[in-house]
C-alpha cells in the first residue's frame, strides 16, 4: 500500500462515494449542469489512477483496481 500514490481526503472521498452509487455509476460532473457533484478533479485523478473508468454514456465506475482500493484504504480504517 506505501508503493502506492496518496490519496486526498476529497478523493478518497469521491471514491467513496461511487464505491456507494453500486452498479449504477455516478454521472459526469459536467453531465449535470447546476448540479452539486465537484467530483470534477478527483474522478480526473482517479481516471488517471486507473482507480474509475467512464463509459460511454459519461458515467463514472469503479475499476477492479478501484474497488481493491477503496477495500484496503477506505473500508479497512472503518472497521
Amino acid at each position: 500500500m506505501w508503493s502506492e500514490p496518496y490519496l486526498e481526503t476529497c478523493c478518497r472521498a469521491a471514491l467513496h462515494r461511487l464505491f456507494l452509487s453500486g452498479p449504477a455509476g455516478r454521472p459526469a460532473p459536467d453531465s449535470a449542469p447546476g448540479a452539486a457533484m465537484k467530483d470534477g478533479p478527483c474522478l480526473a485523478r482517479l481516471g488517471a489512477m486507473g482507480l474509475v473508468a467512464r463509459d460511454s454514456g459519461g458515467r463514472y465506475f469503479l475499476t477492479d483496481k478501484g474497488a481493491a482500493r477503496h477495500a484496503a484504504e477506505i473500508l479497512r480504517a472503518r472497521g
